[in-house]
């Protein structure tokens, strides 16, 4: 990507964010980066294009800070479960202090025909994917049903972190999972826990 480029599509991510999609034009892209109308339509041919690498490009880089928090965290999936959280309240403290920028597109872009419908829709499917993965070897026979029901404390954290209802949404959120999966766990009989991880018996 040129410089002319990349610094169109900053001031396309910068503007889609703060003011919508809808409200943002091609000129004030190009007026905001410097740039003319042909450069961004040579670069990207149209709106909708730089819409797609807007999100794309935000999705990317979300999930690469995301795997180098899981990468600090360790094995175990409790702390890697709450490093989710942890990442999550970092990034939009960051990045995203209107809330989560797939939300946002999607409260404008809902028609599965749009070439970027597919990235935000992915992006969700990807986060519920990842859940599933880390509970797999904590709660192997509920590891779907519990990674649905992190995804909704995940997701309802960003929206009312977006909202700014109250103080630290996602910190909320981080402990009532952590709370859904320590009740899973000790659920589990204990003989098909993880070694090292036994509950004592009451009274001992």
């Amino acid at each position: 990507m040129t410089p002319a480029a990349r610094r169109a599509l900053e001031a396309a991510a910068r503007l889609f964010y703060e003011h919508g999609i809808h409200a943002v034009g091609v000129d004030l892209i190009a007026a905001e980066a410097g740039v003319t109308k042909k450069t961004l339509y040579d670069r990207f041919g149209s709106k909708e294009q730089i819409v797609v690498e807007y999100l794309a490009d935000r999705d990317e880089r979300w999930r690469a800070f995301l795997a180098q928090r899981l990468d600090e965290a360790g094995p175990e999936p409790r702390d890697r479960v709450a490093a989710v959280f942890d990442a999550s309240r970092d990034w939009v403290r960051r990045h995203s202090a209107k809330g989560c920028s797939m939300v946002k597109a999607h409260a404008e872009i809902s028609d599965p025909s749009h070439p970027a419908h597919p990235i935000i829709v992915g992006q969700k499917q990807w986060m519920l994917g990842l859940f599933t993965d880390l509970l797999t070897d904590a709660v192997p026979a509920g590891s779907d049903r519990l990674a649905r029901t992190l995804m909704l404390l995940h997701e309802g954290a960003l929206v009312a972190h977006g909202l700014a209802i109250f103080p630290d949404p996602i910190g909320h959120a981080r402990e009532q999972a952590e709370a859904v999966l320590d009740a899973a766990i000790s659920d589990r009989p204990l003989a098909a826990r993880r070694p090292g991880k036994q509950t004592a018996p009451a009274g001992t």
